[in-house]
């Protein structure tokens, strides 16, 4: 495997208060990976630099061996990496197709969005058969599938997914991730940040532990299951 994506002794500050401090991680091109923590640990905050919505204070972040620390948010973008944030951040008052639209909106192939479009529907038929209602009619799961799939229609190389769980049944969570794993599958390399630990290194091929800012213990995602400092932090073992 070769690396997609890597993070180096990236430190992140807002004014004084220094959100992440030498964080270090790789991600393998077809890999899931994820990022765990408590919350205040500095996980959205380092996908939020990655995708180019802050600057560190040091450190540097590589796609494909190259820095995109000083490139802008729209750029990285076209470079492959799509961030679907915390929280959906659907727009309520655009309809679903719209809302799609706007993922795409670096791109200038027509019928290859299209083409793209029709493959979201098919990943969440829901979507398809509601395209033209606006998005804030939507239950929490549909507005994630939504969020997902929009950030789909740029093609990223690398989707990261800040708290896909949050906030959603358990039945709901099952689909959300079942659907991570397709897109694995299917070539999309994966970056997540997940409070469900235990879904989350189930499903990775490795994972990182951020606490307070730094990343404290890696490896498969099997074998930080098994560790039982993880299990005790994280896990209620």
């Amino acid at each position: 495997m070769n690396p997609l994506l890597e993070v180096e002794n990236l430190s992140v500050a807002y004014g004084a208060i220094e959100a992440v401090r030498d964080v270090s991680f790789v991600v393998e091109e077809g890999q899931i990976v994820c990022l765990i923590g408590a919350n205040g640990a500095g996980k959205t905050t380092t996908l939020r630099t990655i995708s180019g919505l802050l600057r560190p204070r040091a450190g540097d972040v590589r796609l494909r061996g190259r820095s995109i620390v000083k490139s802008p948010a729209h750029l990285i973008l076209s470079e492959g990496v799509a961030h679907c944030p915390e929280g959906r951040r659907v727009f309520a008052r655009m309809s679903v197709e719209e809302n799609m639209l706007l993922g795409a909106y670096t791109r200038k192939d027509d019928a290859g969005v299209r083409a793209d479009m029709q493959r979201v529907f098919e990943l969440f038929p829901v979507l398809g058969e509601r395209r033209s209602q606006k998005a804030g009619l939507f239950s929490g799961g549909e507005q994630q599938m939504l969020a997902i799939g929009r950030a789909m229609m740029s093609r990223p190389k690398l989707l990261m997914l800040d708290e896909p769980s949050m906030g959603l049944s358990p039945i709901m969570t099952q689909l959300i991730f079942d659907t991570i794993k397709e897109l694995q599958g299917q070539g999309t390399t994966i970056l997540l940040v997940e409070q469900n630990a235990l879904a989350a290194l189930d499903l990775s091929d490795r994972g990182y532990v951020v606490d307070l800012g730094q990343t404290t213990l890696e490896g498969p995602g099997h074998e930080l299951l098994a560790d039982e400092r993880v299990r005790a932090a994280y896990l209620g073992a």
